[in-house]
């Protein structure tokens, strides 16, 4: 007998994905959310998304420095 509740398990989308990132970085996710991902989403897309999130915060966060280092000089 095959399991059918993971046959019938919604896909998550990229947006869902990038959204329950975003909410974990900023430490804002709900629990039912969270139970949701863990039980449906791939860890590997999840680790993905966070790295490029991530690097995007830092080059981010280096644009805003170097234009207030550039007003202020």
């Amino acid at each position: 007998m095959s399991d059918s509740s993971d046959s019938k398990a919604p896909k998550l989308g990229i947006v869902s994905m990038v959204v329950s990132v975003l909410a974990a970085f900023l430490g804002v996710q709900t629990e039912k959310n969270r139970q949701r991902d863990f039980q449906h989403g791939s860890p590997k897309a999840y680790i993905i998304i966070g790295v490029i999130l991530t690097i995007l915060f830092v080059l981010g966060l280096v644009g805003v420095v170097n234009l207030v280092m550039a007003s202020a000089a």
